[in-house]
């Protein structure tokens, strides 16, 4: 086995879906690849996914593939078929690992690649859009707060829960490129010494965050009526329709918790809800499930029960393929 010391760290990998390419075309990262006209650079026009892969295999490619083209759809933006952003995918995480000293059948910790799919309008002009495949190191970052948890604060969106279905041209479904106001919110959580954000609607509705889907957790226990005590374990989320995105590691935690017991509900959420819990996290498909330690200052349960919920969602979501 090659020894971790004689293997240089592994570059991003881009590999874009080009037509002349079956399965991509691999690009040096270290190069210009992209047209400074790009639509994707000059407006924010285009559409992307994040997603994890684990020794070597995509974590719900599937349902990212299935929202990448409800974004595109939303943006009415032509990207190309499944199959190839499959191929694409295939090829990027093989050249990453390859790079990385891992092979197909490594004893090791499994490793872990983040994968990006973007796609842009193109060249303004053109007519044609620009695809690629980026795979790259997942954060320090992500693993440390997945650990040990995070505090974060609220802040307003500034629209009000019923926005994206009375304004579809503010594309709050969709999960477009223009990441700006999230980035910003998650500056300003930075410098009020918090490490993430959850978004609230002008009508005091909880959303999601900039970056994640909102989960809380209550444990209750009753009598059973045979003399024992009966657990129920309620997972809820705010509701879809309020304009967030759709969580695909929200759906894929769901349809696990749901097969081992545990009750399932969708808001509508306000901020009460998330102090009252026995635990909250912020969930997503790089950093997984992040527990809530703190919201606006204030304690999120109990650090014995946080860690309990924590480790009985982390071992159903380890399930998911």
């Amino acid at each position: 086995m090659t020894s971790s010391a004689s293997v240089p760290a592994p570059k991003t990998v881009l590999v874009f879906l080009d037509p002349g390419f079956e399965n991509g075309r691999i690009a040096d990262s270290s190069k210009p690849q992209l047209m400074a006209t790009d639509q994707g650079a000059t407006r924010g026009d285009g559409v992307f996914e994040s997603l994890l892969a684990v020794s070597g295999t995509p974590r719900k490619l599937a349902a990212h593939l299935n929202r990448l083209a409800g974004s595109a759809r939303a943006l009415e933006l032509d990207v190309p078929a499944e199959d190839a952003w499959r191929r694409a995918i295939g090829t990027a995480i093989s050249e990453f690992r390859g790079q990385a000293g891992v092979s197909g059948n490594d004893s090791r910790e499994p490793d872990e690649v983040v994968v990006k799919l973007l796609a842009t309008r193109g060249v303004e002009g053109a007519g044609t859009p620009s695809c690629w495949v980026q795979a790259s190191p997942p954060p320090a970052a992500g693993r440390r707060q997945r650990e040990t948890g995070i505090d974060v604060i609220l802040l307003d969106r500034g629209y009000d829960s019923e926005v994206g279905e009375r304004a579809p041209w503010l594309l709050l479904g969709a999960k477009t490129l223009s990441y700006a106001v999230n980035m910003a919110a998650l500056r300003y959580a930075h410098h009020q010494g918090a490490d993430d954000v959850i978004f609230t609607s002008a009508d005091g509705r909880v959303l999601e965050g900039p970056t994640s889907t909102v989960l809380l957790a209550h444990l209750e226990t009753s009598d059973d009526g045979a003399g024992g005590v009966r657990t129920v374990r309620r997972l809820i989320t705010p509701q879809l329709d309020s304009g967030i995105l759709p969580g695909t590691s929200q759906g894929a935690l769901f349809t696990a918790a749901k097969a081992a017991g545990w009750e399932l509900g969708y808001g509508p959420l306000v901020p009460a809800d998330l102090y009252d819990a026995d635990a909250v996290w912020l969930i997503s498909s790089i950093r997984l499930l992040a527990p809530v330690n703190h919201i606006d200052g204030k304690e999120i349960g109990t650090p014995e029960l946080r860690r309990q919920l924590t480790a009985e969602l982390n071992e159903l979501f380890a399930t998911v393929g």
